[in-house]
């Protein structure tokens, strides 16, 4: 068994600073590398092979997040940050300890999750986990944080606390997409 200095995560890209699509408010992306899930229209596909892109320790992902300045939190998006679970873990524990909000993306559900190695302690660990497969068929542009219906964003603190699935209900709703700009009809036509 490895020690937690020898933890590796492979990683699609370096850290992204200042998103503010990936969650609430201004946060730092951990995009992993590596999903089988291959859902057909995944917005990553470069990030589905396993193959080795930027291999780093999670002690060395510490010391990023140590030097991070005005983000709200980090999130795990990929690939499927899942498939290494225990690094993920790691660094999540770290990002509490260091007062970091934790939101994580997933093609497994919660219950998935759940019942696999270390995944009850994930959960306890992070804050908020969007859950489910993305499906073209259910796809919708106005959904916050996510890109189709079926997907789920819990809150996993108040989930593992009372048993149940506990949705961030003010998110699971339909955004106003009302432009904020409209073309005149007289223009262009």
């Amino acid at each position: 068994m490895k020690n937690k200095k020898d933890l590796t995560i492979n990683l699609a890209a370096p850290l992204q600073e200042d998103s503010i699509l990936d969650g609430e408010g201004i946060r730092t992306v951990i995009w992993t590398q590596g999903c089988a899930h291959n859902c057909p229209f995944c917005h990553n596909p470069g990030t589905h092979s396993f193959d080795p892109a930027i291999v780093k320790t999670t002690e060395e992902i510490k010391k990023e997040l140590d030097m991070l300045k005005g983000q709200a939190g980090i999130t795990f998006s990929g690939g499927d940050p899942i498939y290494q679970l225990d690094a993920v873990l790691d660094i999540a524990k770290y990002a509490k300890e260091i007062n970091l909000n934790i939101w994580l993306y997933t093609g497994f559900t919660y219950e998935e999750v759940l019942k696999m190695n270390n995944g009850k302690e994930l959960l306890k660990t992070i804050d908020v986990l969007v859950d489910g497969l993305f499906k073209i068929d259910l796809r919708s542009l106005d959904l916050p944080y996510r890109g189709s219906s079926n997907q789920r964003i819990i809150d996993t603190k108040e989930s593992i606390k009372k048993g149940k699935i506990i949705l961030v209900d003010r998110l699971m709703h339909k955004k106003n997409t009302k432009p904020l700009y409209e073309k005149p009809s007289n223009i262009f036509v």
